[in-house]
């Protein structure tokens, strides 16, 4: 009886065991039914689409024609594609070639141009040149031989080049002596008049052996109050190449002339007080820097002289003491002038600083002024010391050539 229950227990196990171990065959007879037959996911692809196409409300004549579109364009984007990758090696030596031939048309084209325009602004030039006429001097030469004296008559100008807005000009005329430019002369200035009349004359004492080493310079100028004074032009003479045997007499056309750079000649320092009770102007001449070497060694002997004046007459001159050696000195010298009150705005005060010589002449150095005509820092000092009666007024000059000033002095105040 025990043997067979036992073998009533072990048949019962095994049954529910034999269905579980082949369960998993049709499963892995399925997997291997889909892998050997892909067939059957493109049809079923293909059903679907057919059915979705299906369900559109297009016309299969429409699909055909999208489908044909697109297929056009994908077909020329690969061209494009294909065109661009294999064309751009070919086409670089072409457009280089066309580019240079190019540039070189343009660089060729560019000097021919360039040349006719150099060969243009050159006939300009020369014609401007050719018309350019800045006027022309009538002068005078002669020799004592008896005194060894050149006498130097400025005549007169005629059709000179208008300087001013008006169309006119208020000419002058410096006479000197080339190399050494010692002394200077100036004719009066002529106002508003392109052909004055001078007849001036002017004597340098030079002996006859040195004059023929001299170059005889007439510069002819436009006076200006408010600024420097323009060149209109000027007359060269070479001593050794006139006959002064007997008087000549000339007119020359003007060349315009290079411009010279202002000579520093120094600077002074003055301080003015005036008082209108009673009618006492008192000039201090404190010091000056800078000076213009004089003398052979490298320095000077500097004074300052100061001259009152009105209507270009002397009233009364001072001077101060001599500084030898030195190109900065220190005065501290002050100088009293009786002005009534009503003269004040009519007087000019004239200042000059010498280089002291004990053998000859002394010479300029530079010159300033202040008072009735005068411009830029002499009329700022003069005003501010109208405007402070009694109160000491200070202010540094600039000094400038003694001619200039001087026809500075003797013009008339527009």
């Amino acid at each position: 009886m025990r043997l067979a229950s036992v073998g009533v227990r072990a048949r019962r196990a095994a049954e529910p065991a034999e269905p579980h171990t082949e369960a998993p065959e049709p499963a892995h007879h399925e997997h291997a039914h889909t892998e050997h037959h892909p067939s059957h996911e493109y049809n079923h692809m293909k059903e679907k689409f057919m059915n979705e196409l299906g369900r559109l409300s297009l016309p299969m004549w429409a699909v055909g024609a999208i489908i044909v579109v697109v297929l056009v364009l994908v077909g020329c984007f690969i061209f494009c594609i294909f065109k661009k990758c294999l064309g751009k090696k070919k086409k670089p030596k072409k457009v280089r070639e066309r580019k240079a031939g190019r540039r070189r048309k343009a660089k060729e084209g560019d000097g021919e141009a360039g040349e006719k325009e150099g060969d243009e602004k050159k006939e300009g030039e020369e014609e401007e040149k050719e018309q350019e006429k800045l006027g022309k001097l009538e002068f005078s030469l002669d020799y004592n031989f008896t005194d060894a004296q050149l006498i130097v008559g400025i005549l007169q100008a005629q059709d000179l080049a208008a300087m001013d807005m008006g169309g006119t000009s208020d000419p002058y005329v410096k006479v000197f002596l080339l190399p050494d430019k010692k002394k200077k002369y100036e004719t009066k200035v002529q106002r508003k008049n392109l052909c004055p009349v001078f007849n001036e004359t002017f004597i340098f004492k030079i002996p006859y052996a040195e004059l023929g080493g001299k170059t005889l310079v007439l510069q002819v100028f436009d006076f200006d109050r408010f600024s420097k004074h323009d060149m209109i032009g000027e007359v060269k003479i070479p001593m050794n190449s006139v006959d002064l045997g007997q008087p000549m007499q000339q007119w020359r056309d003007l060349e315009s002339g290079e411009k010279e750079e202002q000579e520093k000649l120094g600077d002074i320092c003055i301080s003015l007080r005036y008082v209108p009770t009673a009618g006492k102007l008192t000039v201090n001449i404190m010091e000056a820097k800078n000076l213009k070497k004089m003398d052979v060694g490298g320095l000077s002997d500097p004074f300052v002289k100061i001259v009152l004046q009105q209507n270009g007459k002397r009233i009364k001159k001072k001077k101060t003491t001599v500084k030898k050696n030195t190109l900065n000195p220190y005065f501290n010298e002050s100088f009293s002038f009786d002005v009534p009150f009503e003269q004040i705005q009519k007087v000019q005060v004239v200042i000059t600083v010498f280089d002291y010589d004990k053998l000859g002449s002394n010479d300029a150095i530079g010159k300033t002024f202040m008072g009735y005509g005068a411009t830029g820092v002499g009329l700022r000092h003069w005003s501010d010391m109208l405007a402070n009666p009694r109160r000491p007024v200070a202010q540094w000059h600039t000094l400038l050539p003694e001619e200039e000033v001087d026809a500075a002095v003797k013009a008339k105040p527009r």
